[in-house]
């Protein structure tokens, strides 16, 4: 089996297993309980904080464990919405962002506040004099992805940390889950108020994952009860998951500082076979993330090739995994104005460290089989 869906999700690496199963067996205290157990847990979850913080060069108190993507984007839009409603009740995205934040967007819509989403240019790119212009008095958040999940555009979001910086009253967002450890974003003095970052994206487990909150941001908790993770995310912390999330960031850290070169080489070779298939569109900008490309085939539908490649050993997907088995267009290509023959065809081929050349040269050589055996099909 060759996987190239790592954008969906990717394989845990043993030694994050092995935390888990460790922290699992041998500290299984509650980290609240006063007895020697409960403390012992309770140091382990205080290192795993300080080593979270020491990697992403944050302070402790900035970090809050969460399950994932979706928990970490929906604490830190409907947090800062809940909490700051009486000094306004506007918010910007754009139309491209992922279904937890574009739903927790709308979610809010139906308890009265407005959100403006913003376009983006045939590349996927949000412009940040739009985001600028978009600014109202009303205007308590900003919410852009880092990369696009689909697409692979990386978003000017320190440009767009540095507006925000000029106007107190808002703040930042940013869903950095398919961007980190593939695509540097520094944090500190960034204008960068909030930051969501997932486990199972970064060779780590599922139902792992972090949210940084800059120090001083005030957030209405989504879950209330003992006041754990700063009383922004009560309930018994999965101490073993939290364990095993940090061992997963301080891997994927280390791969991105020895790999990059290795990624950019891969998707370099990638590009360039697919640029010469026959039938083939390639969607992702130039210049875009190392490890995603989204190409279309018009005529194909998506969910055919993807049965004939996994037949062969290739495992790619179509669009984001949580929207994936919704309506056949994808709403990002619409969005950044391609046809339907294209936006109703398109396939993301999503790469990680792991992945070698060979794979790449065999992937490209059996899109091409199952091409031209179709064809033949079709006449």
């Amino acid at each position: 089996m060759i996987y190239l869906d790592n954008s969906a999700t990717t394989k845990p690496y043993q030694e994050v297993i092995d935390s888990f199963t460790q922290v699992s067996e041998k500290y299984y205290g509650n980290p609240s309980s006063i007895h020697r157990t409960g403390a012992a847990a309770e140091r382990l979850l205080w290192r795993a904080r300080q080593q979270a913080a020491e990697l992403l060069d944050v302070k402790e108190e900035e970090i809050v464990f969460t399950s994932g993507g979706t928990e970490g984007n929906n604490t830190a839009i409907k947090g800062i919405a809940l909490a700051h409603q009486k000094r306004g009740r506007h918010i910007i995205t754009s139309c491209i962002e992922h279904p937890s934040v574009l739903e927790a967007c709308r979610g809010l819509e139906g308890l009265g506040f407005s959100v403006t989403y913003l376009p983006v240019n045939h590349q996927g790119l949000v412009d940040p004099a739009a985001v600028e212009a978009a600014i109202t008095e009303e205007t308590i958040l900003i919410s852009i992805m880092h990369v696009n999940n689909e697409l692979g555009t990386i978003q000017p979001v320190e440009e767009i940390g540095k507006i925000a910086k000029q106007y107190p009253k808002l703040h930042f967002h940013v869903d950095h889950v398919q961007g980190f450890g593939k695509v540097p974003l520094p944090l500190t003095n960034s204008g960068i108020d909030l930051c969501t970052i997932s486990g199972h994206k970064i060779h780590g487990l599922k139902g792992t994952g972090l949210l940084y909150a800059k120090k001083g941001t005030h957030l209405f908790p989504l879950m209330h009860g003992g006041g754990q993770e700063q009383s922004i995310r009560s309930g018994t912390e999965n101490l073993a998951g939290t364990v095993s999330l940090v061992k997963a960031l301080r891997l994927i850290l280390e791969e991105q500082q020895k790999g990059k070169q290795h990624l950019l080489d891969m998707k370099e070779r990638l590009w360039s076979c697919l640029d010469k298939t026959k039938q083939v569109s390639i969607n992702s900008p130039a210049g875009h993330a190392p490890h995603i490309i989204n190409i279309s085939v018009p005529g194909f539908k998506p969910e055919v090739l993807i049965h004939a490649l996994s037949e062969k050993g290739y495992y790619i997907s179509t669009k984001s995994a949580c929207s994936s088995k919704n309506e056949d267009v994808s709403a990002v290509l619409a969005a950044c104005g391609m046809p339907e023959s294209k936006s109703s065809s398109a396939l993301r081929i999503s790469l990680s460290y792991h992945n070698q050349q060979r794979e790449i040269e065999g992937f490209c050589k059996a899109l091409g089989e199952t091409l031209h055996q179709f064809s033949e099909v079709m006449g």
